[in-house]
């Protein structure tokens, strides 16, 4: 798929870009992030440089996932990644994938990460007619959680073991966002199991 630039009130939305890499660098240094996510250890410049030339781009150029930087307008500034993930697997046969993001820890608390969720998945549900996204977060990290929800997803349960993060498996929380949530119609009808009920 060729490179898409989504725009919002705050947000220039794009893939990321080589000049990000210090940016980047950066963020991964964050103990936030690198406790909740899996960036790359050490996180230094060369594994930027393949992270934007070969995980980012190669993602896009073969339709595996699909990766954003999002550009506060005001500055500039590199916010942070967000990416639709999960396409080459379960997205091409079941109409869903999964969304995850990093956000700079000083854009954090702004209403920033939740504008691009909020476009990105709008973009997901009619671009690439995906009818469900997923978000999955390790048990106790109460800040993406707060994030998800508050950007529209509807909180599912507990999976177990779900997670793999510094060599062991944990528990994680699934939350899910369909687009009625949003205001959009689904490519396929959607029956809620209290509708079926009822019927």
């Amino acid at each position: 798929m060729d490179a898409v630039t989504l725009t919002t009130r705050n947000l220039d939305i794009h893939p990321v870009r080589m000049s990000d890499l210090d940016a980047i660098v950066t963020a991964w240094s964050d103990p936030a992030i690198r406790r909740w996510t899996v960036v790359p250890e050490p996180g230094n410049l060369a594994q930027a440089r393949e992270f934007v030339e070969s995980t980012c781009a190669g993602g896009w150029s073969a339709d595996r996932h699909y990766i954003f930087g999002a550009y506060a307008k005001d500055s500039g500034s590199l916010v942070g990644c967000f990416g639709v993930f999960g396409i080459d697997t379960v997205g091409r046969s079941e109409d869903f994938a999964y969304l995850g993001c990093w956000v700079a820890k000083e854009h954090r608390g702004k209403g920033y990460a939740t504008e691009a969720l909020r476009e990105i998945a709008r973009w997901a549900f009619t671009d690439l007619k995906l009818d469900r996204l997923e978000g999955v977060g390790e048990v106790g990290n109460e800040a993406s959680l707060a994030l998800v929800l508050k950007t529209g997803f509807q909180m599912e349960g507990t999976l177990r073991g779900r997670t793999l993060q510094d060599g062991i498996r944990r528990d994680a929380w699934l939350v899910s966002l369909l687009p009625h949530d949003l205001g959009l119609t689904p490519t396929i009808p959607y029956a809620a199991s209290n509708d079926v009920a009822k019927s």
